[in-house]
């Protein structure tokens, strides 16, 4: 693959349901996979397609993890990572060294290689690069998402994850750092906020109390359906967006 793009987003709860679950309602989407791999950092997962993006959501099972510190800071819930695909992770991870960003974990998955990159050092979310050998298609192999996982891609109700947010006392400051690290020049979106363009999403850095991962913007079929199922499952709503994981999901026409 070519360029950078937003592979996949992470969310971060105590439990998986009924935040999974949640989500599958409300978004229209399917479960594709759920990775036996993260048992080994003491983790469960789920995985839903949005189109060629994964929304992935994780959830502590021992004590000692660092979801589980992460939850303790956030105060249990949030956006924890934002993953990226790219063509040479091992050179972003050694750019990312040499800038004062640590590399935090590697995983081996052949064809797969990720380098995640320390939290404390991004600010706000964990980052990820990743590459698979030979998958140059963006609906071809990526086995963090399982053998199979277009075949779950559901397009009645979400058609994209169009974006992602993140806040910060200093927008401005936490927009330049990721662009350093990512190495995509910061431009101007909507009210002027910085934001970072990939091909397929944005990055979007919001004035906040503290740096976090704090909303998600999807592109659905009919937002007041969208809006009118989030209500039904209870979640706090105010006009086109709903609160669900400590995250705001924005629903977009």
């Amino acid at each position: 693959m070519g360029e950078m793009r937003l592979r996949q987003v992470c969310l971060v709860a105590p439990h998986l349901e009924p935040v999974v679950g949640d989500i599958a309602a409300i978004m229209g989407l399917e479960v594709c996979y759920r990775d036996p791999g993260v048992a080994k950092y003491g983790l469960e997962n789920a995985l839903l397609p949005v189109d060629s993006t994964l929304l992935e959501v994780v959830a502590p099972t021992q004590d000692g993890t660092a979801a589980g510190r992460f939850l303790d800071k956030s105060r249990g819930f949030g956006g924890y990572m934002a993953i990226f695909s790219c063509d040479d992770p091992d050179e972003l991870g050694r750019h990312a060294q040499q800038i004062g960003v640590r590399i935090a974990n590697v995983i081996e998955h052949a064809p797969y290689r990720g380098v995640q990159l320390h939290p404390r050092d991004c600010r706000a979310a964990f980052i990820e690069f990743n590459h698979t050998e030979g998958s140059d298609n963006i609906f071809g192999v990526y086995p963090p998402a399982g053998p199979d996982w277009p075949r779950s891609i559901r397009t009645d109700t979400t058609l994209a994850l169009l974006g992602v947010e993140l806040q910060s006392p200093d927008p401005e400051d936490l927009a330049r750092h990721w662009s350093r690290i990512i190495g995509v020049d910061v431009s101007r979106g909507e009210h002027d906020a910085p934001q970072i363009v990939l091909p397929n999403a944005y990055l979007r850095f919001m004035p906040g109390g503290n740096e976090a991962l704090t909303g998600l913007t999807f592109n659905v079929r009919d937002v007041a359906q969208v809006i009118d199922a989030a209500r039904t499952r209870g979640c706090p709503c105010g006009g086109e967006n709903f609160l669900l994981s400590g995250v705001t999901f924005h629903i977009a026409g």
